[in-house]
C-alpha cells in the first residue's frame, strides 16, 4: 500500500480515452495528491506517459508502464480588491472548474466551460474557445520536474503559451502538471463578440448577463453542435484553425467569398478548419471505423471499432484533400501515445496529456 498513491496493473485504457481506442497498460500510477509525486517516481520510475482525463489523446496500441494520472484535488482561493486567484488540482474536471470559479465570484473562464478533460491538461494545450484563452487567466502552472525530482513553478511568460499550444506539450515527458493557478476578476465582463453566443442568450452583445449565463450558454452551442463523446467516442476539435498571410487568405477569398476569415493582430488570418473540411465533400466519411462527425467537421468520431490505424489514415486523407483543394496545411490537435508510435505509425512523439 502506498499512501496517497493508488497503483495498479494489467489496466484497460479502451475506457479512460474519450474516443475508446484499445489500449492497455501493466501499470497505472494514479496520484491522488501532487505532493506523493516524488514518492510515486522514485517508487515505480518515470511515467512513460501522461493522462488525464484521455479527451485529448490517440492511443496507438498499449503503452508500457507506468503510466501516470495525477488526481489532485485541492481547490483554494484567495482575494484583492480587484482579482482572485484560484489555485486548482491537475485532478480537477475542467468543467466543474468553471462553475467553482463562477460560485467563488471569480470571472474570465466562462467561455471556457464544457471543454472536456482535468485541469492539469488544460494548460499543456493551452484550451480555448467562443473567444477566449486559458493563456490570459494563467497566473502560475506548478509542475513537477520529472528529470530533477522536484516541483518548479512558472509564470504565465515562462510558460511558452501559443495557440493550442504550450511549453509542457513543445518538451513531452519533462513536467507533470500538479496546479494551475489563475488570476480571474471580481468583476464580470461578458465577452459575446464569437458568432452566435450573443444570439444565444437572446439579447445584444452589449446587454447585461450573468457569468453563470453566459457559461450555460457556451454549453448549451456545444452540446448542439458537438457530437457527445460518451455516445459517439471522439477527442474533440481534432484540427487547429490553419493561420495563413493576409495575402493568402486574400486570394482564398477571391476563390471561396464564402471561406470564414478571422484577421489577426499578428498580421494573419486564421481560417475555419471545419469549413475547409467540409467544402472538400468529407463530413461524414471515413476509414475503418473512424469518421469525420456528420455533425461537424472538425470532429473525427470512432463508429464501432476503430484503431489508431483508422484514425491516422483518415487524418492524412482529410490534409491530403485540404491541401490539394486550398493550397493550407492542417495540424492535428490531439496527442499520439502509444507502443505503435516507436514501431513506424505516423505522428508526433509522445507527450504528457
Amino acid at each position: 500500500m502506498h499512501p496517497g498513491i493508488h497503483v495498479s496493473h494489467d489496466v484497460d485504457l479502451t475506457p479512460r480515452n474519450s474516443l475508446r481506442l484499445p489500449s492497455r497498460t501493466d501499470l497505472l500510477v494514479e496520484v491522488l495528491d501532487a505532493a506523493n509525486v516524488a514518492d510515486a517516481i522514485q517508487k515505480f520510475g518515470r511515467p512513460r506517459a501522461v493522462l488525464g482525463g484521455g479527451s485529448n489523446v490517440i492511443l496507438a496500441g498499449d503503452i508500457e508502464g507506468p503510466v501516470f494520472r495525477i488526481l489532485d484535488q485541492s481547490f483554494d482561493t484567495s482575494a484583492s480588491e480587484t482579482s482572485i486567484d484560484v489555485s486548482a488540482g491537475a485532478g480537477i474536471e475542467w468543467d466543474d472548474l468553471v462553475d467553482r470559479c463562477i460560485t467563488a465570484g471569480a470571472h474570465g473562464i466562462e467561455n471556457l466551460a464544457l471543454i472536456p478533460g482535468l485541469v492539469g491538461a488544460a494548460p499543456i494545450q493551452n484550451i480555448g474557445a467562443y473567444g477566449v484563452e486559458l493563456a490570459e487567466w494563467v497566473h502560475q502552472v506548478e509542475v513537477f520536474d520529472v528529470e530533477n525530482l522536484q516541483s518548479r513553478s512558472f509564470d504565465a511568460g515562462e510558460c511558452g503559451f501559443g495557440y493550442r499550444d504550450s511549453r509542457f506539450k513543445r518538451e513531452p515527458g519533462a513536467w507533470l502538471v500538479t496546479h494551475v493557478r489563475l488570476r480571474l476578476a471580481r468583476a464580470f465582463a461578458s465577452r459575446l463578440g464569437y458568432t452566435g453566443l450573443a444570439d444565444e442568450l437572446g439579447g445584444e452583445r452589449g446587454a447585461s448577463h450573468s457569468a453563470q449565463q453566459v457559461a450555460d450558454a457556451v454549453r448549451r452551442i456545444r452540446r448542439r453542435k458537438l457530437p457527445d463523446p460518451f455516445t459517439s467516442p471522439n477527442a474533440g476539435s481534432f484540427f487547429k484553425n490553419p493561420t495563413v498571410t493576409l495575402a493568402q487568405s486574400s486570394a482564398l477569398r477571391d476563390r471561396w467569398p464564402l471561406l470564414p476569415i478571422y484577421p489577426l493582430t499578428d498580421g494573419t488570418a486564421k481560417l475555419s478548419a471545419a469549413w475547409l473540411i467540409e467544402a472538400c465533400g468529407l463530413k461524414g466519411q471515413g476509414e475503418g471505423d473512424a469518421s469525420v462527425s456528420p455533425h461537424h467537421a472538425l470532429v473525427v468520431v470512432n463508429r464501432g471499432r476503430a484503431s489508431a490505424s483508422d484514425v491516422l489514415a483518415l487524418q492524412a486523407r482529410v490534409e491530403s484533400a485540404v491541401r490539394e483543394t486550398f493550397g493550407v496545411e492542417l495540424e492535428r490537435e490531439p496527442v499520439l501515445l502509444g507502443s505503435t508510435v516507436s514501431s513506424g505509425l505516423s505522428g508526433s512523439a509522445p507527450a504528457p496529456r
